[in-house]
């Protein structure tokens, strides 16, 4: 039992430095980003074009639709929903694409104009670097990678996504 408290403890304290945006407006967030740059992990592997699509539900809520094209150019698109948990934490989202498993999206960074965004969780197992468009400039790619490593990402793991 104390080991398990100690590891509970010592996980909170390691990421202890993550934060979110504190007020997300969900309507300029919705609509399609690309990936520019992913930690790798198997629900993405070797997908090239990868997408994100955010449409708002009349119900509430946020349909999501992840697409990607494999090495033999077929297009992978799996369907799940999002939603804020608290009004008052906006930028921290949970998604769901397989019930009842939920998972930690934490919009960490975003520009005033919706265009950049850096997303990830109050770990260090995933991270994206989205954008509006399919590129994103060199100087601006470097301040949000700049961003990830203050929250403590190892951002040697980042690889980046072929979007042409």
């Amino acid at each position: 039992m104390l080991l398990l408290v100690g590891a509970v403890l010592i996980s909170c304290m390691k990421n202890s430095n993550k934060y979110t945006v504190n007020n997300l407006d969900i309507k300029r967030y919705a609509g399609t980003w690309y990936e520019i740059a992913r930690f790798p992990h198997r629900f993405e592997r070797d997908l090239q074009k990868v997408t994100a699509t955010y449409t708002l539900l009349e119900k509430g809520g946020i349909k999501v639709t992840n697409r990607g094209q494999n090495p033999k150019g077929n297009w992978k698109e799996v369907n799940g929903k999002a939603f804020v948990p608290y009004t008052s934490q906006s930028g921290k989202l949970k998604v769901q694409f397989f019930w009842p498993f939920r998972a930690p999206y934490w919009v960490h960074r975003i520009d005033p104009e919706y265009r950049y965004a850096l997303v990830g969780g109050p770990g260090n197992d995933y991270l994206w670097v989205l954008c509006r468009e399919k590129s994103m400039p060199e100087e601006m790619y470097q301040d949000y990678l700049k961003t990830a490593r203050e929250l403590g990402y190892d951002i040697a793991r980042l690889e980046k996504v072929q979007q042409e």
